[in-house]
């Protein structure tokens, strides 16, 4: 286990990274790390505590002293759990999505989250997905990669993924709150969404998840090839 070994997936939203690092983790029998629950995990405690989103100091605060953590769930799937309580569920409300963005911007916060990152990584070979996980979380990574789709394929799978949660938003609605996250996470003063040196770029608009795990594949066994002659050689 090392990090060098894990795989970073960044990616806007909508892009599929989950979906599709759930199903590179199965494939490789490596654990699936969504960072962006950490995140929601942190959104909601700004919640339930009254605090104001944009009041850097409170929410800081919050996320040093919260206890939150991540582990592997049934399925390939991953639990979300905050002071000993499952928020797995609870962190895909709408006013966690309409705050999260708000409170990852911070530097301290985001210092804190990767401290907790690259420690589940130090412990297992994962597929880690997030913003900055190339970049930054697991900048040593041998295998990166930077998801992408056309806006308008990003809101429409966004749509659909609030309609089997139950929520009910038009598309147009959608699109504008997918365009208002872009532009956060591109912006923000620390760990912005960028693509990673040295990673691979898919844009995935015409790809299903199934084509887009195949093309990662041939990538990873390209690495894994490269890093044994690299041993063989030293």
């Amino acid at each position: 286990m090392s990090l060098e070994r894990s795989i970073a997936i960044d990616g806007p939203a909508g892009s599929g990274k989950s979906t599709v690092a759930r199903m590179l983790a199965g494939a490789l029998g490596y654990r699936y790390v969504s960072t962006g629950d950490l995140y929601r995990a942190l959104a909601l405690e700004v919640l339930r505590q009254g605090a104001d989103p944009c009041d850097e100091e409170s929410v800081v605060g919050i996320a040093q002293s919260m206890s939150v953590s991540v582990e592997p769930a049934p399925g390939g799937g991953q639990r979300t759990i905050v002071g000993g309580e499952d928020v797995t569920a609870l962190i895909r409300s709408a006013q966690v999505d309409s705050i999260v963005s708000a409170v990852s911007v911070y530097p301290a916060v985001r210092t804190r989250m990767v401290v907790l990152q690259r420690a589940i990584a130090r412990d297992a070979d994962v597929v880690m997905d997030g913003r900055d996980i190339g970049a930054v979380v697991l900048a040593e990574s041998r295998c990166k990669f930077y998801l992408t789709a056309s806006p308008e394929e990003r809101a429409a799978r966004r749509q659909r993924d609030y309609a089997a949660q139950g929520r009910q938003v038009g598309l147009d609605e959608v699109y504008e709150e997918i365009a208002h996250r872009d532009m956060i996470d591109s912006t923000r003063r620390v760990s912005p969404l960028a693509v990673a040196p040295g990673a691979v770029v898919i844009d995935c608009t015409a790809m299903s998840p199934t084509e887009v795990v195949a093309a990662m594949m041939q990538v990873v066994g390209g690495a894994d090839a490269c890093s044994t002659q690299l041993r063989k050689g030293s």
